[in-house]
Order: structure tokens, then sequence, then C-alpha cells
């Protein structure tokens, strides 16, 4: 069934409604080299909010700030019906260690610089960008929990962090009455699937609704790299290119572009861009609440946005899936095979629903 912009979910075991597109605005500034300048970066945030988009990403470093502040211009008439999500831990002036790290310092201090450069009184979602395996849970949950307390955030996340540790971090805050973590950004796609393993499940049993974010790999999964960029000279040349970027990642690999040869072959049955149907399988993934996309030009989000009206069938998803299957190691095959059901079910009929 085809979604709009405004086909509004719920974040989590939150009531906030939010656009199952959200707008990544990493790209707002060029800064590191690529990106929108101010007047394409308008261009973007006004297409997303005309079609009823209200969900935005950045976080306090992008394009060295660049994000937040030209987000504080474009905000200024219709901040209230917008839902502006950033992020904080990354350090935000070398040499200055605690100018980064999830613990309350920092958070302090990057919550008041985020609310000065988006010219906002408060942020509607805080996520933790990065875990940094120092800080204890108890000073990052009850340092966000003050925050909430005064009114400085809504609604608190995490990102790029271990299953285990969000998980303790949910359960300290239901158990001491704290806010409780409402989204969970990683990394998901066709090529990066290992968070079904556990962070997706985990995201599922403790309330979080999963943002993903490189949705389309880098670009892999739009089918503009091919198999002479495996070898390409220019690819590894580290010259600041995305192209350079995905070749430092490890994203160009003979596996991948496998994977985006059958997004190419869906895409050329269903009449659409590949594009649009690596974010449709994304999209439609009932553990996924809202990709970020990430657009540099209007023509780009356009064509992203295309995905929205995207209806792969069953035999489409199923190869999508063969294509770029994982194994989800120990314990979930070892639980999930024939033997471990027959000795803990028996001749049991159980319906699982989740």
């Amino acid at each position: 069934m085809s979604l709009t912009l405004d086909t509004y979910r719920l974040l989590g075991r939150s009531g906030l409604r939010v656009s199952p597109l959200a707008l990544g605005a990493a790209t707002f500034g060029t800064e590191w080299g690529w990106g929108a300048g101010q007047d394409e970066a308008r261009k973007l945030f006004d297409l997303y909010v005309e079609r009823g988009g209200n969900f935005i990403d950045t976080a306090n470093t992008y394009t060295d700030g660049s994000s937040e502040r030209l987000l504080g211009e474009f905000t200024r008439d219709n901040r209230e019906s917008l839902v502006l999500a950033t992020k904080y831990t990354t350090l935000r002036r070398p040499g200055d260690p605690n100018s980064g790290g999830s613990h309350r310092k920092s958070l302090f201090a990057s919550v008041e610089a985020s609310l000065r450069q988006l010219n906002t009184d408060y942020l509607d979602l805080l996520y933790l960008h990065v875990w940094d395996f120092t800080t204890p849970v108890e000073e990052i949950m009850r340092g966000m929990d003050d925050l909430v307390r005064q009114g400085k955030i809504l609604y608190v996340a995490i990102s790029n962090a271990p299953a285990w540790q969000v998980s303790r971090m949910q359960a300290i805050a239901d158990l001491r009455g704290w806010s409780p973590l409402v989204a969970l950004e990683i990394e998901y796609n066709l090529i990066e699937r290992t968070g079904e393993r556990d962070l997706i499940p985990m995201a599922r049993e403790m309330g979080l609704g999963v943002v993903p974010y490189s949705p389309l790999a880098g670009g892999v999964l739009t089918g503009k790299y091919s198999r002479d960029d495996l070898t390409a000279t220019d690819v590894a040349s580290g010259d600041g290119t995305r192209k350079s970027f995905n070749f430092a990642l490890g994203a160009l690999t003979e596996r991948n572009l496998a994977i985006a040869d059958v997004v190419k072959e869906v895409a050329t049955e269903l009449g659409r861009t590949p594009a649009q149907v690596g974010l449709a399988w994304t999209l439609r993934n009932p553990g996924v609440t809202a990709p970020i996309i990430g657009a540099r030009t209007p023509a780009q989000l356009e064509d992203n946005l295309g995905a929205l009206e995207v209806d792969l069938t069953a035999s489409q998803l199923a190869r999508l899936d063969e294509a770029s299957a994982i194994g989800l190691g120990f314990p979930h095959d070892m639980l999930a095979s024939d033997h471990i059901r027959k000795v803990t079910e028996g001749d049991l009929k159980i319906e699982t629903r989740r």
C-alpha cells in the first residue's frame, strides 16, 4: 500500500507522530567536501516539509555545526510543527577531552550549544550519538532525565551502541522512573543487516522505534558503482569523495555489488529506480519506524520520496532477502533449529506473533 510523508507513525513507546521517512541534514553544508550549500539545502528542506514531512535528523557536529545552524534558520516559521532530532557525544573542540563523550558535562554543554545553533528553546529528540565505553549508564540516563524535566529535551534516544547496553539502560530507566529511550538509530540496509541479530529485536521488545541511517549503503544500492570501481586507482586515493569514503569503509565489495545487481533487476521490473527499491525494502520492514534519507539535490530527494509508492511483491521481497541474507549466529541459529524446536515444543502447535 502506498504511503505519504503525512502517513505518520508513532515513535517507539511514545505518542510522538513522525513521518515514515526522515530527512537527514548531514548534507546541509559543504564543510566536509560534499553536501548542499545554503540555497540548495533550503530547497531540500522546503520540498520535504511541503510534502508533509515533519521528522528531521541532524547532530551537533554535522558539517562542523552548519547543519544545525541552517536548520535554525529554516525552521523559524514552523518550528512547532516539526520533530527535530539531534545528537551529542562527538568531539566539539579538538584538544578538549570534555567537549565530547557521553558524560554529564559533555551532555549539558552540547545541548546548550545545539539549542543556540538550532535557534530553539527545546529539542524534540536527543540521541546519544556514539557509545564511549567509559561513562556509567546511570550517569547518562540521569543526565538525560534531568534535561527532560527542565524542558530542554522532550524525548531521549540512542545510536551506535551495543544491544545489551541499550536494554540495560531501558531497564534502569523503567525501574527508576527516568525518561525511557524511545528510538534507536542504527545503520541498516540490504547490505548491512547485522542489526537483525539483536538490535532490532531488542528495540521491538523494549519499545524503541528503529530509525535506520544509510538505508542506501552510502549510495552503493543506487547502482552507481560497478566492478571497475573495485580496482580503480582513484577509489582508494582518499581524495574526500563519497566514492573513496565508501571504499575506505569497505562498502565496495563483490558481495555488495551483487546485492545491488538484484536491486537493479527488481527496479527494472517495477519501472522504478534502484534507490526507490532499496528504500522501500527498509521502509516496509515491520521493525523499522522511519529510514533517514540524505539527499544532496532536490532531484535526489524527489527520487527517494518515490519509495513511498513502491509495492514489492512477495517474490521480489524473497529475492532481495535471499541475495542479502546473513547468518544470525549463536544462539539465534541454534534456537531456530528443528531439533531445538522439537525438544522444547514437542508436538505442540504454537503461533508466534512477534
